[in-house]
């Protein structure tokens, strides 16, 4: 998470959606940046509402704009999944040795499913009760949020390529993508609202 304070913004980081590489560039220009533990640097818009938003209020008298960014969802679970197969992986019990992106995209699709694959859901991350971040923008066009960014902050950024994940079969068969479509429909539905 990163506060802009004159300028009244905060960037919330949602996991997997480029985080690190803004807050990498960004760093220096805000006034706050929350980069660990993972539960504050990825704290969502419940959280920083209940938290966060009155502490700034009550400081500034102001309401601070949020803004995120949003992967497609099963881009966003393929991030995941290289993720998961690399955190970790010089311990010879990794929970992840042997499963294909299917094993993985099928265990997130079951609620009772094992633990590695339980990673939530942008829809859950970026709104709260019936309102969501004040500017979301969508992952696959980083030209119109460093465009909005570079606006609002009134100087240029450049985002480096950072925490990349390594290239593996992420693919589905067509049942597998139908299904998680299902289950990720709140997410698919916020996501083709932007």
């Amino acid at each position: 998470m990163l506060i802009f304070w004159e300028k009244r913004l905060v960037f919330l980081a949602t996991p997997k959606a480029g985080s690190t590489a803004i807050e990498t560039a960004l760093e220096p220009l805000a006034n706050v940046a929350v980069q660990r533990p993972a539960e504050l640097k990825h704290a969502d818009l419940r959280s920083y509402r209940r938290h966060i938003a009155p502490w700034l209020h009550s400081v500034t008298g102001d309401t601070f704009t949020t803004i995120a960014l949003m992967r497609e969802p099963i881009g966003w679970l393929r991030s995941w999944y290289r993720f998961r197969l690399r955190d970790d992986d010089e311990d010879p019990d990794h929970p992840m040795i042997g499963i294909s992106f299917a094993d993985f995209a099928g265990a997130y699709a079951d609620p009772h499913g094992p633990r590695i694959a339980r990673v939530g859901t942008q829809a859950d991350f970026l709104t709260a009760d019936t309102g969501r971040v004040d500017r979301i923008f969508r992952y696959e066009d980083m030209d119109a949020f460093t465009h909005f960014l570079e606006d609002r902050l009134d100087c240029a950024i450049s985002l480096p390529r950072v925490n990349v994940p390594p290239a593996v079969d992420v693919s589905l068969n067509p049942d597998q993508e139908s299904l998680l479509r299902r289950v990720m429909a709140q997410d698919f539905a916020l996501y083709d609202s932007l």
